[in-house]
């Protein structure tokens, strides 16, 4: 079966997560420490704080704006569940708006159609690595001290206006998991410019202690700690942090890899009449977390058939992004109307794409697809 992700792991990370078990240190130490300094740089950040997920490194940044009961904040339905849900964690009410056809992002004109007093925060997602203009949100909310925080979960190595996606951002969350371009297991970060935002996030995701674990350990001294707010536990840890740093050494490798085969993708593909492939947009590049496809209109095979027809071909495909609005934890919820959100998640689905995916891998994909659809195919593999 061809799947969907195959992570990019060696014996250069399982070295590093040797080396973490051997020194002792297991837990949140000093290889977390170096871990968000060179992550916050990759990504155009001044600090960053890793967490262990980006659910958690979401319900993290809402909780520092300070955000709780009574408190709206934006959100895209067409996103996983956990976008929503950060903001539920609070007390707050997400409330979800449409997104761009093209991009599965949300646009300043869907958010200002749901924009209320009780706003406060709009939390935009990268939609599987495709940059969202936030530029556009910011000129839209600043004004209205509405803050933007964004859902980076899928895009380390993507960029908006030729910077990394996440330079320049009040608060973003990242995730690390295995489906991810750069993975620890499990595992996330908040970046931010803000030192105080970073010394509390730090402080909130470890208990509200006043002095981490590590300090207390590494100092010699006897050091009494308090705990100085209702926090959480969120960390992250060395082990973690160290197959992460091997990984962050491989993410413009995989960024690369990654679009050659989105290009390959695009050639063989562009003869499927009405077939729309998820593409850069004009302000930035993807790192093609996920290479969807939307059907056409005239599909002879209904989305969830369509991965039935591939999964009796040896492919492992999957449906595309979820809408939340759908799901019965948010049935009744408030939104606005949600055309789009409700056509793309009934009409993509995502392809494999993977570091080590073959040629004649992806004619079998494509070969698939295409019989799924009716249309005539390449024999032997061949192209």
């Amino acid at each position: 079966m061809i799947p969907v992700m195959r992570p990019v792991l060696g014996e250069e990370e399982a070295q590093a997560a040797a080396e973490a078990v051997r020194s002792g240190w297991v837990a949140q130490g000093p290889r977390v420490a170096a871990f968000e300094e060179a992550f916050a740089t990759r990504v155009g950040a001044a600090h960053g704080v890793a967490v262990s997920s980006c659910t958690t490194g979401l319900h993290l940044a809402v909780h520092l704006l300070g955000i709780g009961a009574g408190d709206e904040v934006v959100v895209p339905s067409l996103s996983f569940i956990a976008t929503a849900n950060a903001v539920r964690y609070t007390g707050a009410t997400p409330v979800f708006a449409d997104v761009d056809p093209d991009t599965g992002n949300l646009t300043a004109d869907t958010v200002k159609a749901v924009l209320t007093p009780r706003t406060k925060a709009v939390m935009v997602v990268h939609q599987a690595g495709v940059p969202a203009d936030v530029e556009s949100l910011r000129a839209l909310c600043d004004p209205l001290s509405v803050d933007v925080v964004e859902d980076a979960a899928c895009a380390a190595g993507s960029t908006y206006q030729g910077f990394p996606v996440g330079t320049g951002a009040l608060l973003a969350a990242w995730s690390f998991h295995p489906r991810k371009l750069l993975t620890t297991g499990e595992g996330g970060m908040v970046t931010m410019d803000r030192e105080e935002w970073a010394v509390r996030g730090r402080r909130l995701r470890e208990h509200g202690m006043s002095v981490s674990a590590a300090d207390r350990h590494s100092g010699g001294a006897a050091v009494v700690e308090e705990y100085l707010e209702t926090a959480f536990n969120y960390r992250l840890t060395d082990i973690q942090a160290a197959v992460g740093l091997v990984q962050l050494g491989r993410l413009d490798g995989i960024v690369a890899r990654r679009r050659e085969l989105a290009a390959r993708y695009h050639e063989l593909l562009a003869d499927v009449p009405g077939l729309r492939m998820v593409r850069d947009p004009e302000h930035g590049t993807t790192n093609y977390q996920s290479f969807w496809v939307r059907l056409p209109d005239d599909s002879p095979l209904e989305r969830n058939d369509v991965l039935a027809e591939l999964a009796s071909r040896g492919v492992s495909a999957r449906r595309g992004i979820m809408a939340s609005h759908l799901e019965p934890a948010y049935r009744g919820h408030p939104r606005g109307d949600l055309p789009v959100t409700e056509d793309l998640t009934r009409r993509t689905l995502i392809l494999p794409l993977f570091h080590d995916m073959t040629a004649g891998e992806q004619d079998t994909v494509v070969d698939a697809l295409k019989a799924s659809l009716g249309l005539p195919v390449a024999t032997g593999g061949v192209r």
